[in-house]
């Protein structure tokens, strides 16, 4: 029921929120273009709502698993409902079109569509869930990763039957707010042709529009008006950043999530499951690990915030690993890169690290340990309980005093070495700007709307606003990176006093910040190059001029 709850309220809110306005004319004029008679004015726009949460519910869930069997592109199903949009506008201008899209609903019997118009309505339903795209709140994230990893179970479907019942709340009383306008209205119910005309016209224009690119406007507008009611209501229903479950781990998750961290019995630790290789160890186990205080520490070697945390990690292995402390890094990769052992090794090697590396490709331990972030930490105590989680950097001091806890509960009356003096270089500006991925996957920063792949001349705008970015030049759009060709630039409006730009290959960035210019030769595997170094945070724009073959990832902020 919990679960229930909170897919409703997330499915309402995004049902409501800004990114889901364009949609909301062609639902209203969809509701109010039945051909039938009054009592059956019902019909269409519930058939309309039926096909819209039927189609996104079944694309969010396996979507991502469809298209990778066949091979496609992940913008397939987009084009397709764009495509079956405009062919029912057309189909609304023109009757005989409409008729011949009927017809295949007229043979299922148990369904008397008559001249409602209610299987076209179904297949308008059909297509605007193709390319309904709400703000993706935690409720929606975790109900796509769940499907992206074929990770189906009970605890998805009530998520999924929550989230498509609070969306279909709003739409179908905007469809049946059309349906009831056309019969009650006497100008609507006089002029059945021209509202006819009007919806097609609409539609044509909204497939357009999402093609286009142009429906990203009013996201990007428009204020999110939802995250004040969101704000109000309790943690349970908006901090779920995974799909469901209550036992004791998950507590500890939730606690972790929210900063309020304590020493707990937070379960019995998961083994290292699906680990496809080692590095500085022989294969491990956490049973083989009984009687030491253990670190399962989650990270990928690209991650800057990682590349933070990791030193302190290193630190307390050399310090405390004579009194029967270990540390077992869980590489996962975030990007395709991050998956070759060769740049792990490398990467490892370059933050100094010595502590056993678990390579973690297929996300097994990750899955198994139902973690959610880079970086993670979950302490281990002698008796294999998960005793501490913390996600994300900085709180050093304090996890470094629990570890000492659990040392010396281990092995009573054992002297301890002296705590580390490691600073603590976690950034604390509450408007620093997050990190921003460049690639068309998950580019959500673009500044001139979304970024598809392929290869074009890109025109950037003066100025970017602040935490966006825009590209001038030629450009290669893949799904994780952008590859530079001729001229190529990319400019950053952000807060912050460090960026760091993720980029490989051979050649040089030529970065411009007010007056200065500074040329950072990049050679080799994905790495994180210091674009801007500054001595305290600020806002401002830079200017990088990247070398032909470059290909750039993403941006990261200290």
């Amino acid at each position: 029921m919990a679960l229930l709850l909170v897919g409703f309220v997330g499915g309402f809110l995004a049902a409501i929120s800004p990114c889901v306005l364009p949609v909301l004319p062609v639902v209203l004029l969809g509701g109010a273009t039945s051909t039938g008679a009054h009592r059956a004015s019902w019909l269409r726009p519930l058939c309309i709502v039926a096909g819209l949460i039927l189609s996104f519910t079944l694309f969010t869930l396996f979507g991502a698993v469809l298209l990778h069997l066949l091979g496609l592109p992940a913008g397939t199903l987009r084009a397709l409902g764009i495509a079956t949009l405009a062919l029912l506008g057309l189909a609304l201008l023109v009757p005989r079109v409409e008729r011949l899209l009927e017809r295949p609903f007229a043979l299922i019997p148990q369904v008397r569509v008559g001249n409602t118009g209610a299987g076209s309505g179904f297949a308008l339903g059909l297509a605007l869930g193709a390319v309904y795209v709400p703000c993706a709140g935690p409720v929606l994230a975790a109900i796509a990763i769940a499907g992206a990893g074929q990770a189906f179970g009970w605890p998805t479907v009530a998520l999924t039957v929550g989230f498509a019942a609070g969306t279909a709340v709003p739409l179908l009383v905007i469809a049946l707010a059309g349906g009831r306008a056309r019969t009650r209205a006497r100008f609507l119910a006089g002029h059945a042709r021209a509202v006819r005309t009007v919806a097609g016209v609409a539609m044509i224009a909204l497939a357009v529009a999402l093609a286009a690119n142009l429906t990203d406007v009013i996201a990007r507008r428009v204020p999110d008006y939802t995250k004040a009611i969101g704000a109000a209501l309790p943690d349970a229903l908006v901090a779920a950043p995974r799909v469901g479950g209550t036992g004791s781990l998950h507590r500890c998750q939730d606690d972790a999530y929210r900063g309020t961290v304590t020493l707990a019995d937070c379960g019995p630790a998961p083994e290292f499951t699906g680990i496809t290789g080692w590095l500085n160890s022989a294969p491990l186990s956490m049973a083989g690990l009984r009687g030491e205080v253990v670190l399962v520490d989650f990270w990928a070697y690209s991650c800057i915030n990682c590349q933070r945390e990791l030193p302190h990690v290193q630190a307390w292995y050399q310090r405390y690993r004579e009194s029967g402390f270990r540390v077992v890094g869980v590489h996962t990769p975030e990007y395709a890169f991050e998956r070759e052992t060769a740049n792990i090794a490398a990467g490892a090697a370059r933050l100094g690290l010595t502590f056993p590396i678990a390579v973690d490709n297929d996300f097994g331990t990750w899955t198994a340990y139902e973690n959610i972030a880079w970086p993670a930490g979950y302490l281990v105590d002698a008796d294999g309980v998960i005793r501490r989680i913390t996600f994300g950097e900085g709180d050093y001091r304090a996890t470094e005093g629990d570890i000492r806890a659990l040392l010396a509960t281990a092995r009573p009356g054992a002297a301890l070495p002296p705590p580390t003096d490691l600073p603590d270089t976690t950034p604390r500006d509450r408007q620093r700007t997050p990190e921003l991925y460049l690639g068309a996957a998950r580019a959500r920063a673009y500044a001139g709307g979304e970024l598809t792949t392929g290869t074009r001349n890109f025109d950037a705008p003066a100025d970017p606003r602040a935490g966006t970015f825009t590209l001038s030049g030629s450009w290669t759009v893949g799904d994780e990176s952008l590859t530079a060709g001729d001229h190529a630039v990319i400019t950053l409006a952000y807060h912050a006093a460090k960026v760091y730009l993720n980029v490989s290959g051979t050649g040089t960035l030529t970065v411009t910040r007010g007056d200065h210019t500074s040329a950072i030769p990049v050679s080799g595997v994905p790495n994180i190059y210091p674009v801007v170094d500054g001595a305290a945070a600020g806002t401002s724009t830079v200017r990088i001029a990247v070398t032909p073959g470059l290909s750039v990832y993403s941006f990261t902020f200290g």
